[in-house]
């Protein structure tokens, strides 16, 4: 059973990719406010939509997709809080 975890703000998302990846590089930007109205807003205008800028050694020598996915693990339980969309820039 996986721990409930609070709402995504750009501050625990960040947290959460920073214990799971130690990244050099991390910027990210809520981005929903841009997105009410569309399908997966929760009509507070936060919480919903993200980009995240990343990099770091955990990426130097990964795929796209493998490097995607690092990302997408390491924020898999705040898709069930109400994360809908993730735009992710690797810096390499």
């Amino acid at each position: 059973m996986t721990a409930a975890v609070s709402p995504p703000t750009a501050e625990t998302l960040a947290e959460a990719l920073r214990q799971a990846l130690a990244p050099e590089v991390l910027e990210v930007i809520d981005e929903s406010a841009a997105h009410a109205g569309h399908a997966g807003a929760n009509g507070l205008g936060y919480g919903t939509h993200f980009r995240v800028r990343i990099g770091g050694p955990a990426f130097a020598s990964l795929s796209r997709v493998a490097a995607h996915r690092l990302v997408y693990d390491a924020l898999q339980p705040y898709l069930a809080a109400g994360l809908h969309a993730l735009a992710i820039e690797i810096q390499r």
